[in-house]
């Protein structure tokens, strides 16, 4: 079962989303709605104000996100917050993005008057309140899935968006297309006896550790998922595999699962293609990763991340803690 405090990144999302029981108003309803907000993403960013005291700020009202949609409006209805205020999402295209002028690169980057947010980055420093990164990361997923589900894959046949963004609809052979998640197991093995595993992969930054991960395959648990990523990035065996939590990630529409698994094998041979190392550390090098005192400068992947809150479960002696069955 998944530990209600923890602040896992893109996983506070408390909105109400109803999908199953929108119609045809609905959408009409939202915009209509005086509370109604709407984030607004460009080039993969997200627009937002910036507060005199650093807070940022990435919902709009209804009539500046037409304006700043050139009249438009948003067609992706997330959901409804506890007040009833809807809460929509739209991307801006390429044509208005050039005519409002995009300037600077990485975090100088600029939309207008207005600078872009990369959600990442936002997450990583909790730039926003657990709720609104949930309801962007959402935002993220489907905006990505609307993005790459414009033609149909039985005929292939033009597809359009259904019940407020809820699904989509194939014009050709009426095919009804639903929003897709990819599953990830993600895992932190250990040995049994105060080790555990840690991987680095080529792309990591700099001294960065971390744990094994890998998509889920067709007609595969999510046990089976680990043994089998285990052994083939690792070359260990693994037993008992127990559930921690899982994470939204937005990249671009993946759920990841996090579970704690306990190696029959200790011997490593890991896979260069994909692992640039991998190797046994102790609970007590853990325990120095976590305070930033490794010997060899050592680092862990931040608090936003679920790797993050595997490690940190090995690191308190919690691998075998019964919360987690």
């Amino acid at each position: 079962m998944t530990d209600t405090s923890l602040r896992l990144g893109f996983a506070g999302n408390r909105l109400v989303r109803d999908g199953e029981t929108r119609g045809e108003a609905t959408l009409a309803e939202a915009l209509a709605h005086p509370g109604a907000g709407v984030f607004l993403q460009a080039e993969g960013q997200w627009l937002a104000r910036v507060e005199a005291d650093g807070a940022v700020r990435p919902l709009f009202d209804i009539a500046s996100a037409r304006d700043w949609l050139g009249g438009e409006d948003p067609s992706l209805l997330l959901g409804h917050a506890a007040d009833g205020a809807p809460r929509l999402a739209a991307r801006l295209g390429g044509e208005r993005i050039a005519a409002l002028g995009l300037t600077g690169e990485g975090a100088e980057r600029r939309l207008g008057a207005l600078p872009l947010f990369e959600l990442r980055a936002l997450a990583q420093r909790q730039a926003l309140d657990a709720d609104t990164e949930g309801q962007l990361a959402q935002a993220t997923h489907l905006l990505n899935w609307h993005g790459s589900a414009r033609f149909c894959g039985r005929c292939g046949g033009e597809t359009v968006s259904e019940a407020a963004g809820f699904r989509r609809r194939c014009t050709g052979c009426d095919h009804l297309i639903f929003p897709r998640t990819d599953p990830v197991s993600i895992m932190l093995v250990h040995d049994g006896a105060g080790r555990c595993l840690l991987g680095r992969q080529p792309h990591f930054p700099d001294d960065m550790w971390s744990c094994l991960a890998g998509f889920i395959e067709a007609g595969e648990t999510i046990e089976d998922a680990v043994r089998r990523e285990t052994l083939e990035e690792a070359g260990l065996t693994v037993g008992a595999v127990r559930y921690h939590s899982s994470q939204p990630w937005p990249f671009p529409g993946s759920l990841m699962i996090g579970c704690i698994a306990e190696a029959t094998s200790t011997d490593i041979a890991f896979d260069g293609a994909e692992l640039e190392d991998c190797r046994w550390f102790s609970r007590a090098e853990v325990v120095a990763m976590m305070e930033g005192r490794h010997d060899e400068g050592i680092t862990l992947p931040k608090p936003f991340a679920i790797a993050h809150h595997l490690i940190r479960t090995f690191a308190e002696g919690r691998e075998r803690h019964d919360a987690y069955l």
